[in-house]
């Protein structure tokens, strides 16, 4: 049996760990925070890249096997902890976009349900809209999920698992190293001893990287977002214009985002933000222009050069495997990309070829990048 230390305690790192423990490994988990709490919890939880036509390969491989998977995931996780994260088939429409043609050949390519709908089909689908839109691309078919229920579900299933650990609160990680091997970390004054750590901290993955000398391109980037109270049923449909959406949750809650601001590691939220979010939200839903959001809100995303996840054991560090760099489409990747990596760290067949997402020059000595 094997002993893995996570390092992070998102959507990336739990699922990690469950994938891990259904395969009879023993796991810690270590979140220098609460589990599920940064980017996974902010997230608007789109089952989908915003603009799936303008990603390469390696992304839509990862999110097609993904979108498949999150029914049953949830249907499990609601089982055995009594929190269904509301994976929603509610449909997206994406209104009046420019890149229609490229987006409806990349779906005949991809096989996908993507279709050019008019302006009649739109406001019977979702009356609620702003008046003036005439065309759109509809997918009938994708989903949201309530990812904070994702996560507290994922966080009770794990504690539910008597070969898991869970270490909150433990800032202070650091990786263990014999010879050249990752053997451990060090954290809350004690050293962690294990055959194989997983750094699957997002954007603070960087970091943890940076003190064995190497440059991992992973950057926090911030996303602002608003909540709205509105009645179950009011927004049918989830709705995407000029780079802002809106999500309907199951008991009537919308969710309205994002911004997308490089701030470092601040995660406060803004007043500038607020007045774009809410013009956007009466732009798109003129209801809401009468309403105060509930809530707003940050989380930073693992901003990566071209959003390809790391996937795969670190060149010359044995034992230290990545998980990190989703950058927008955590979330959307996660099931894909966690099942990936236990494939790899148990020597199975992966799920998918993981050649796009090899850590091997990918990552380089901090003198080389500099």
């Amino acid at each position: 049996m094997q002993d893995i230390v996570i390092v992070g305690g998102g959507v990336i790192g739990c699922l990690s760990a469950l994938n891990l423990l259904d395969a009879g490994a023993r796991v810690t988990l270590i979140e220098r925070q609460q589990v599920g709490r940064e980017a996974s919890w902010a997230g608007g939880g789109i089952v989908s890249p915003l603009y799936p036509w303008r990603y390469p390969p390696a992304i839509s491989v990862l999110s097609d096997w993904s979108q498949g998977y999150y029914p049953s995931l949830a249907e499990r996780l609601a089982q055995f902890t009594s929190i269904d994260p509301e994976v929603t088939a509610c449909g997206l429409l994406w209104l009046d976009h420019a890149e229609q043609d490229e987006a409806l050949d990349w779906a005949t390519r991809q096989g996908k349900p993507l279709h050019r709908v008019d302006a009649e089909f739109i406001y019977r689908q979702v009356p609620v809209l702003a008046e003036g839109y005439r065309s759109a691309l509809w997918q009938a078919d994708l989903a949201n999920v309530r990812n904070p229920r994702l996560m507290a579900a994922l966080r009770a299933r794990l504690a539910q698992m008597p070969a898991c650990r869970l270490l909150e609160n433990t800032a202070d990680t650091r990786l263990l190293l014999d010879q050249g091997q990752v053997r451990g970390v060090h954290c809350n004054g004690q050293n962690l001893s294990a055959d194989a750590v997983v750094l699957a901290a997002g954007a603070w993955s960087g970091d943890l990287l940076a003190g064995l000398g190497l440059a991992l391109p992973v950057q926090p980037v911030k996303g602002q977002m608003l909540l709205y109270r509105g009645e179950p049923g009011w927004l049918r449909s989830m709705v995407l214009s000029d780079g802002r959406y809106a999500i309907p949750r199951r008991d009537g809650h919308i969710l309205l985002g994002s911004t997308l601001e490089h701030a470092g590691f601040d995660k406060s939220t803004t007043e500038q933000a607020l007045e774009s979010l809410r013009a956007s939200a009466a732009q798109l839903l003129p209801a809401l222009a009468q309403q105060q959001p509930v809530r707003q809100w940050a989380g930073l995303r693992p901003g990566s050069p071209d959003g390809v996840p790391y996937i795969g054991e670190v060149p010359d560090y044995p034992g230290l495997w990545l998980n990190t760099g989703h950058f927008r489409n955590g979330l959307v990747l996660a099931p894909a990309s966690c099942r990936l990596l236990a494939d790899l760290m148990l020597r199975r067949p992966p799920v998918v070829d993981p050649t796009p997402y090899q850590v091997e020059g990918r990552v380089q000595r901090l003198a080389e990048s500099q």
